[in-house]
């Protein structure tokens, strides 16, 4: 049933069967002059090649899927407070998402975007490597390189046969079926646990597992769905076919690592990998070597206060080593660059908002009997303390308040101690020694 339905796709795509045999055809040519056009070597290595240039093709779209992958990746944190709004209403949070992304032009099915556009020349691969088993010439391929293909084997397996195919039929193309189900089953479990370990790394150093959204369960399902895609279909496959496959996933696998290891997401493991080597290289030599360095180191300076865990302490690397990062990505030595950074890698020195300090009950308490005794009211009995012969009492104080009445309420109150009881009889109090 599979096998009709891969059938029936590649017919569909058909009409790139010319282009594809042509582009086969070329490189056969070069290859057949070093290994023999009849060899595995030749059309293997001419399959390859074709993947090779699909794939240079497509790198403009790889850098667009980046960028994307990049703009969900901010866009996580207003994706998870649209969550936690509306996680009652689906349709309200699935509204509200679909906004969002249209407001800032982001596609969450990017991802896609590389393996759909290849579709259509791995079917017109499959149809031309089809007709090849069949023995039918298809788009460039004549009779005479039918033959050669027919005779080219990859490890012993004929370029056409497939894991599904019978004994009777793989004698047919001059092999045997053990041959044939161990190469087959050896390509296609590479190739399901090359396309595996890609998604997984782009999972676990190039995105944040905390936070979950849409996103993140498209990311996560990719990375457990097709692989078993490619172990269940790959049985239906040609050999030809596999080797394009595990080609492309090989070369996807390489480049996205190269991509996560020079730009990684912000906030990552990978960046902070990045970022701990980089202080390394920068320290040892004193100084950023390279364009790339100058604007990674460019790009944190002007973050400021916004600096992200790893580049605040990759600041702070580069201050214990007596050096600070410029605005122009470059870096300062001596005991002036040595300057003391606090937790967000700006100077200690900077201002900051101060937060006021919680005062205890005393101190609020002394603070209101200080700006009672600055009222105007308060002169008359500050005077008259000044008059107080030197040699009186300290604990007399309170007592000399309490002689003679005050001429009005607000020096009386002026003159009352927190000490004094609020309200009902007060003990008896000396008379004024004045």
């Amino acid at each position: 049933m599979i096998s009709d339905i891969v059938n029936a796709v590649s017919g569909v795509f058909a009409f790139l069967t010319t282009p594809v045999s042509w582009v086969i055809v070329q490189f056969h040519t070069v290859y057949g002059a070093i290994f023999g056009p009849d060899t595995g070597w030749a059309w293997g290595l001419s399959i390859v090649s074709l993947v090779v240039l699909i794939r240079i093709c497509l790198i403009p779209l790889f850098v667009k899927q980046i960028k994307s992958t990049r703009n969900m990746q901010l866009l996580q944190p207003q994706m998870k407070a649209i969550q936690e709004r509306y996680k009652n209403d689906k349709q309200r949070q699935s509204e509200e998402m679909m906004k969002l992304y249209k407001e800032t032009g982001t596609n969450p099915l990017s991802s896609c975007l590389p393996i759909l556009v290849q579709s259509p020349f791995f079917f017109a691969l499959y149809h031309v490597l089809a007709a090849i088993a069949e023995g039918q010439t298809k788009g460039v391929i004549n009779q005479s390189l039918l033959d050669s293909a027919q005779k080219a084997h990859i490890f012993g397996a004929p370029l056409a046969a497939k894991f599904t195919d019978s004994a009777a039929e793989v004698q047919a193309m001059g092999a045997s079926l053990t041959d044939v189900r161990v190469v087959t089953a050896i390509m296609i479990i590479v190739m399901s646990a090359s396309q595996f370990y890609t998604q997984r790394q782009l999972m676990t150093k190039n995105v944040d597992l905390t936070v979950k959204t849409p996103f993140m369960q498209q990311q996560k399902m990719l990375m457990y769905v097709f692989p078993l895609i490619f172990l269940f279909m790959g049985i239906n496959f040609p050999v030809g076919v596999l080797v394009y496959w595990l080609t492309t996933n090989v070369w996807t696998m390489g480049q996205q690592m190269y991509v996560i290891s020079r730009n990684p997401t912000p906030g990552s493991k990978a960046q902070a990998k990045m970022l701990e080597g980089l202080q390394k290289h920068v320290v040892e030599h004193s100084a950023t070597k390279s364009k790339r360095e100058r604007n990674i180191v460019k790009g944190i300076v002007a973050k400021g206060r916004d600096r992200n865990e790893y580049e605040r302490k990759f600041i702070n690397g580069l201050s214990k080593a007596g050096l600070a990062a410029q605005a122009d990505g470059t870096v300062a030595k001596g005991s002036a660059a040595a300057e003391e950074l606090d937790e967000d890698g700006m100077p200690k020195g900077a201002a900051k908002r101060q937060q006021p300090k919680r005062q205890s009950k005393s101190q609020r308490q002394s603070g209101a009997s200080t700006a009672k005794d600055d009222s105007p009211s308060s002169e008359k009995t500050s005077l008259e303390k000044e008059d107080e012969p030197q040699d009186a009492k300290p604990q007399s104080k309170a007592k000399q308040s309490g002689g003679a009445k005050p001429a009005g309420g607000s020096q009386q109150r002026s003159k009352a101690k927190s000490g004094q009881r609020k309200g009902g009889p007060q003990r008896p109090k000396s008379p004024s020694k004045k």
